[in-house]
């Protein structure tokens, strides 16, 4: 993984943080400026994605950044507005967690 694709992945997830707490926001207080924020915020993330794709290859880019956001999304969902989840939930989170660390460690630790 180069330093460049992980700043690009970095700076997705940022994005896609910022779009998911706009989401919230726009659904508490539903206005026509928070949906184009929203959707600006999601647009700009899946173009960087876009890069990542072609670096990483489609099936590791899309699985560490949908990781990294689930991770990262459910931490602004836990801290800022107070959001739950059970121990089924909870265990399924961790398990993607431990799944995308197979994925991205899995060609350095296993013989080729």
């Amino acid at each position: 993984m180069s330093p460049a694709g992980l700043a690009q992945l970095g700076v997705s997830t940022f994005v896609f943080m910022l779009a998911a707490a706009a989401a919230k926001n726009w659904t508490i207080s539903p206005s026509g400026w928070r949906l184009v924020l929203v959707l600006g915020l999601y647009t700009l993330g899946n173009l960087i994605m876009l890069r990542l794709i072609r670096e990483f290859g489609m099936g590791v880019a899309l699985s560490l950044s949908g990781v990294i956001q689930l991770a990262a999304v459910n931490l602004v969902a836990f801290a800022w507005f107070g959001e739950r989840v059970n121990l089924v939930q909870g265990t399924g989170i961790v398990v993607a967690i431990a799944a995308i660390a197979l994925i991205t460690m899995g060609p350095y630790i296993s013989p080729r």
